[in-house]
């Protein structure tokens, strides 16, 4: 009898114990889920997933052999509306005109040179921004080496084109609408990603 007391006692112990450590492996596994999925979110949220290394301002400076464009529909000094999201906290903000610039911009797909995901699509890329630009203008498909900056892993890439646009771009301020953080001498927005102001 006293056996029998003993194994019950025994196996109910057991049982506490080892629901216990169920409960703690769940309870360190929670997390772990957690920052998983945080980690996923703000690949989305922090630039529409491949641009969260994008330093959005910049120096000012720009590559040698640029043209200013004359007359442009938005001239230096006057204000616009941003209407297209190269990164979140852009649309709808309100730029400052800095520079405006007659040239063909690139959209490109590149692996950053120090590794990590693949970038697709990054807008944008001007012609005097490619390593040794031949004259002619690049068609989609081709493969350039970038010398811009604009990203972490940027200059030194090979980069495919993606798509190509004889515009205007502009070098722009502006203040992020979901931040508040200012943002100097962008780099770059074509003509059809500004509206007038009304």
């Amino acid at each position: 009898m006293k056996k029998r007391k003993l194994m019950g006692a025994l196996t109910m112990a057991a049982a506490i114990t080892l629901s216990g450590c169920a409960a703690g492996e769940n309870e360190e596994a929670a997390p772990n889920n957690n920052q998983a999925n945080n980690a996923e979110e703000e690949s989305h949220d922090g630039g529409h997933g491949d641009h969260a290394g994008m330093d959005m301002s910049g120096s000012g400076e720009v590559p040698e052999g640029l043209k200013e464009k004359e007359n442009p529909t938005f001239e230096v000094g006057s204000t616009a509306t941003i209407t297209d999201p190269h990164m979140p906290g852009m649309e709808g903000a309100e730029a400052t005109i800095v520079g405006a610039y007659d040239t063909t911009v690139y959209s490109i797909s590149y692996d950053p040179t120090g590794g990590g995901e693949r970038v697709e699509d990054h807008k944008w890329i001007i012609h005097e921004e490619v390593k040794d630009a031949q004259e002619e203008l690049y068609e989609v498909g081709d493969e350039v080496e970038v010398d811009a900056d604009h990203m972490e892993g940027m200059q030194g890439a090979t980069a495919t084109i993606d798509s190509a646009e004889e515009t205007t771009v502009y070098m722009v301020d502006f203040t992020l609408t979901d931040s508040g953080e200012e943002v100097t001498n962008h780099k770059w927005v074509t003509e059809s990603e500004l509206s007038k102001e009304e």
